[in-house]
């Protein structure tokens, strides 16, 4: 889908949640001292706008015709999801924001942007950077490159995303010029599709708004964790030896990305507990799709079939750089998450699987995941 898209009833542009000139201190409030711009969040912008592939191509008229169609669905998914999790979310939900992949890339850079503030604010102290530096500019022109080129890879695999958006208003996102492509690609049933990813989506919104303290958690957990893995000028050393000695790893099929190579053992500890996190949210969101599916989506066990199949058909040089991205570990999260799930309410029932939202002390552990009954024991006894 072209830039159509953007201009179709649905669509939204870029809002910034918090940008370079909002600085937080290391606990995510407001500091009244610079911090130095190690990225240039507008530049990565203009850079992944341009890098991006274009969409499927559509009329003006056809775009907005699929844009009311997916915010439809997206309405639609509300009450079946609410009745299959049993996690009714409080008011009324707003209506899903449906983006091409340039404002996808936009908005997704502010909340970046706003996760990352605290972890600059560190890295400046410890560096003693000054705002004004020799090279800040060039530096900050770099790393938004690289960012701008990263997100205009994944605004073409993004089907659609319930945005934390750190200091910001949390949003549901779908990407219409992905969720068109991915459909004539399957060639299966395009309302079906629709409805079909929604459910996914919204049982995302559903867990965010039904457990009020989850979305500040993983907020918070994400942050610290991306604060612990940046490294020092004392540190960076000794990382980049232990970084090359895994390599290996991070392009086996076990390898959780780059970032992983640059972790010490503690800090590979609390990826894992982090990971355990994503796989629940993520698996609990396939499972609650799937389940939904047969009342309301006739051609889901197909849509699901060809979906999982389009996942393994993928050429060498996009799984290697999705290995190096950890997306290969992302795959894993949904396929593990759900095992988890389907285990644990076919020892105690939906109702019991939900006490895993009661409190932080509730979430799998990174071992339980992958065996859902010890999770019942330490929570159910």
């Amino acid at each position: 889908m072209t830039d159509h898209a953007q201009d179709a009833p649905g669509t939204v542009p870029a809002s910034p949640t918090a940008g370079p000139t909002e600085v937080m201190d290391a606990e995510g409030r407001p500091d009244d001292g610079a911090v130095p711009s190690f990225v240039d969040w507008d530049f990565a912008k203009a850079t992944g706008r341009r890098l991006v592939p274009a969409g499927p191509t559509v009329s003006p008229s056809e775009a907005a015709d699929v844009v009311a169609a997916i915010r439809e669905a997206a309405a639609a998914a509300q009450a079946p999801v609410a009745e299959t999790s049993r996690m009714p979310a409080p008011g009324v939900a707003p209506p899903a924001l449906v983006v091409d992949r340039p404002t996808w890339i936009d908005l997704n850079l502010d909340s970046m942007a706003a996760l990352m503030t605290p972890v600059f604010a560190k890295v400046a102290r410890d560096r003693k950077v000054a705002t004004n530096a020799p090279g800040m500019g060039v530096g900050a022109k770099i790393t938004g490159a690289e960012s701008g080129a990263l997100m205009a890879f994944m605004a073409g695999k993004v089907l659609g995303q319930y945005d934390l958006a750190p200091h910001g208003t949390p949003r549901l996102l779908l990407v219409a010029p992905n969720l068109v492509h991915v459909q004539r690609e399957l060639d299966v049933d395009a309302a079906d599709f629709r409805a079909w990813v929604c459910m996914h989506e919204e049982t995302h919104r559903i867990q965010f708004t039904a457990v009020p303290w989850l979305r500040e958690h993983l907020i918070q957990r994400a942050s610290t964790l991306a604060g612990d893995l940046t490294p020092t000028p004392q540190e960076l050393g000794q990382r980049m030896q232990e970084m090359l000695k895994r390599l290996p790893e991070a392009l086996g099929s076990g390898g959780g990305g780059l970032a992983d190579l640059f972790a010490t053992p503690e800090q590979r500890v609390k990826i894992a507990e982090v990971t355990a996190i994503m796989s629940l949210l993520e698996g609990h969101a396939d499972v609650v799709m799937d389940d939904v599916g047969p009342k309301v989506i006739p051609s889901v066990a197909e849509i699901r079939a060809k979906f999982t199949e389009r996942r393994k058909g993928m050429g060498a040089p996009d799984r290697l750089l999705r290995r190096l991205l950890g997306l290969e570990a992302k795959m894993a999260q949904y396929r593990d998450g759900a095992v988890f799930v389907r285990g644990v309410v076919d020892q105690v029932g939906v109702d019991g699987f939900n006490a895993v939202w009661t409190a932080p002390e509730t979430l799998p552990l990174p071992a339980e995941i992958h065996d859902p009954q010890a999770w019942v024991r330490r929570v159910h006894g």
